[in-house]
């Protein structure tokens, strides 16, 4: 998964959480807030990865 579909799953996340906010529906808060935790590891760790094929100086 590239940082594109990481930061997709974050806003997935967000729209889902809000969803749940409006309705009153508090485990799809958390479902959203999970996804969007989810999208930032992912994130997180493609940064890591791609600071690991940079060169060394």
């Amino acid at each position: 998964m590239g940082k594109a579909k990481a930061k997709a799953k974050q806003a997935k996340g967000k729209m889902k959480e809000t969803a749940g906010k409006a309705m009153g529906d508090r485990e799809m808060q958390a479902e959203g807030r999970g996804e969007q935790m989810a999208g930032k590891a992912r994130e997180a760790t493609q940064d890591a990865a791609e600071r690991m094929k940079r060169p060394q100086r």
